[in-house]
């Protein structure tokens, strides 16, 4: 038998959020999730709000993540959050390498390899996130860049780190743009990451989750994740509308 993966849905929430606001969004995600828990459903908040937002998920399904995270333990670093700081706040995930991290702040993949790494070390899931530009996808060398970007964690962690690892494909010309990857074309792309994988660890490749990020929303929600290699979505404007999530994890 095929291995049963659990269902996932990640909202990232981005630069968004309001402490009434975030109360009210998750006053309604915690009334319209159902009581028996048929997927696994995590939001990232921006830092400021992971207290609030921790408190308000507890006692619910819901988990807790971060949207970035330093690749250092401590120190004279203004500005940046260690992976232990995060984990005091009760982050069982953390993202690394979102497109927008990688496009605006010029996160490289030896540096997200890194972050990789301090994630797992305080305890933490880490969400590796790869994608192709719409130049890159034209080219033909979708394979070629997220092979990159995942290779630059296999080696420095090995197969074995993937073990406790969620990997996010996000083509970046379907980000914001209303675009969306058929569901044939991201799955062709989730197989050969999970066959790159294998080719170090069956097990660990069966077993690991890869997520769909790229203007999900409810009304392909569904057809999406009918795709055998599409364990879930990394969800990020629709994450900010109830109503649109809840759909979305409805159809995980």
């Amino acid at each position: 038998m095929p291995p049963v993966r659990s269902a996932f849905v990640a909202g990232n929430w981005k630069m968004n959020g309001a402490l009434a606001a975030n109360a009210a969004l998750l006053e309604k995600l915690r009334a319209g999730l159902p009581q028996r828990k048929t997927a696994e459903i995590a939001v990232f908040p921006p830092f400021p709000y992971l207290d609030q937002v921790a408190r308000l998920l507890s006692g619910s399904m819901l988990f807790l993540g971060a949207q970035d995270v330093s690749e250092r333990a401590a120190g004279a670093y203004t500005g940046e959050v260690a992976a232990s700081m995060l984990a005091d706040f009760g982050c069982r995930y953390v993202l690394v390498g979102h497109s927008e991290r990688r496009a605006l702040h010029g996160e490289t993949n030896a540096l997200v390899a890194r972050k990789f790494g301090a994630a797992q070390s305080a305890g933490m899931t880490p969400i590796l996130c790869l994608g192709e530009t719409r130049e890159e996808r034209q080219a033909g060398s979708t394979l070629e860049v997220v092979f990159q970007q995942l290779d630059a964690a296999l080696s420095l962690h090995g197969v074995a780190a993937f073990a406790n690892a969620v990997l996010a494909y996000e083509p970046i010309w379907a980000i914001g743009t209303g675009l969306t990857a058929t569901p044939e074309t991201a799955q062709g792309v989730h197989q050969a990451l999970r066959q790159r994988v294998a080719k170090d660890d069956l097990a660990v490749a069966a077993d690991l989750r890869i997520l769909y990020g790229g203007s999900v929303k409810a009304a392909n929600a569904a057809a999406l994740f009918a795709q055998p290699d599409i364990d879930g979505a990394l969800v990020g404007g629709a994450a900010l509308d109830a109503d649109e999530f809840l759909a979305i994890c409805r159809a995980a």
